[in-house]
């Protein structure tokens, strides 16, 4: 039994390792372009239109709707980097239900990476939306002592991120590894469902999360309702 998909290595040279972990992320991103690609290569702007692009359709115009009822006045504007993050981590939990898979997300070094992306669209959103005086202003609000406070909340918060994410992956994908050993093959299949709704809620989360953050960045700006 592994704790991590990283521990497992398909080829290394020196420091340089080709794991788990790498091999299903970018294998994952392929079958995501090239879905987007197949999808999307016959739209129709007519009443009659495919199933797949009303569902594509349904799923792009939920996204959106989420992000405006986060706060977020323009959601288009951050459609890709939302959409992007919640269609990763969704699509890896959705293939947990293939026997043998490892989820990319079940790897710390995964969520830290979606972690840190988070970490740096933060500000760019916020400097794109405020100019980077206006933006760097918030950092000493409402005083000059708050500034360390304010850099340590933005790195901790990162950290959870990355944390949260990987302990709710990894957690079910030990259980199911645990139970195959000791119970029949039946009821790890019922847990690999709930684990698959587990996944969805937990890319729900994360992409609402990163939505959180990046209004709380630009709303500043935004003129307050007369």
């Amino acid at each position: 039994m592994h704790l991590s998909p990283d521990e497992i290595i398909f080829w290394q040279y020196g420091f340089i390792k080709l794991n788990v972990t790498i091999v299903t992320t970018w294998g994952l991103m392929g079958v995501l372009v090239i879905a987007a690609k197949l999808l999307t290569r016959e739209r129709s702007t007519v009443l009659e239109r495919s199933r797949w692009q009303n569902l594509l359709e349904i799923i792009v115009t939920g996204i959106n709707q989420q992000i405006s009822e986060v706060g977020l006045q323009q959601p288009q504007k951050y459609l890709g980097f939302l959409g992007s993050l919640f269609l990763f981590i969704a699509t890896a939990s959705l293939f947990t239900i293939v026997p043998g898979y490892d989820p990319p997300t079940g790897s710390l070094s995964t969520t830290t990476a979606l972690a840190i992306c988070v970490f740096v669209a933060v500000p760019l959103f916020g400097i794109q939306d405020q100019g980077l005086a206006s933006y760097l202003k918030e950092y000493l609000k409402p005083t000059v002592i708050m500034l360390p406070f304010n850099i340590i909340s933005e790195l901790s918060r990162t950290l959870a991120l990355a944390v949260r994410l990987f302990g709710n992956m990894m957690s079910g994908t030990m259980i199911i590894a645990i139970l195959l050993t000791i119970t029949p093959f039946i009821f790890p299949i019922a847990l690999s469902v709930l684990g698959l709704l587990t996944g969805m809620v937990q890319a729900y989360i994360f992409s609402i999360l990163a939505a959180v953050y990046i209004a709380a960045a630009t709303r500043a700006r935004q003129p307050a309702p007369e």
